[in-house]
């Protein structure tokens, strides 16, 4: 009997004999930092793309948290202008007038051609017509009497 008892605890333990139990469920990288973008993948990207012969643990971490910042920053101004213009859809045009009308956002884009999204609406002002005002005014003005 105190054999088959000693049987039963060396299986359970496992090979080597360390008594490891029951395996913990793996937790993602990204869930223990918060965040939505996958930092396994953005390490394996940085890795496999050799931009550096050492990289810190921290570096994909930092990388993913300030790729989804920017995207949820460029989402939120398309969104908005996506409402602004009466869609609950956003297009290429509601983010390129997102980008553009950001100051910060439009400087680190500036070189940046966004497919199917047209141009900023502007109409210079010399080809405006004139003012009616101006004219009635010009003709009112004592000048001619003088």
């Amino acid at each position: 009997m105190e054999t088959t008892a000693a049987t039963t605890t060396m299986m359970t333990k496992g090979a080597g004999g360390r008594g490891r139990g029951e395996r913990k469920k793996a937790v993602s990288k990204s869930i223990k930092a918060g965040l939505q973008f996958p930092v396994g993948r953005i390490g394996r990207f940085l890795r496999k793309g050799r931009y550096a012969q050492r990289m810190g643990t921290g570096a994909p971490i930092y990388m993913a948290a300030v790729l989804e910042y920017l995207a949820a920053e460029v989402l939120e101004l398309a969104g908005n202008a996506a409402r602004d213009n009466k869609k609950n859809r956003i297009n290429p045009r509601h983010v390129l007038l997102a980008i553009r009308n950001d100051d910060e956002l439009g400087k680190l884009l500036q070189g940046v051609t966004i497919a199917s999204g047209g141009v900023l609406p502007n109409i210079n002002p010399v080809l405006l017509p004139k003012k009616a005002s101006n004219t009635s005014d010009a003709q009112k003005s004592p000048k001619s009497a003088a």
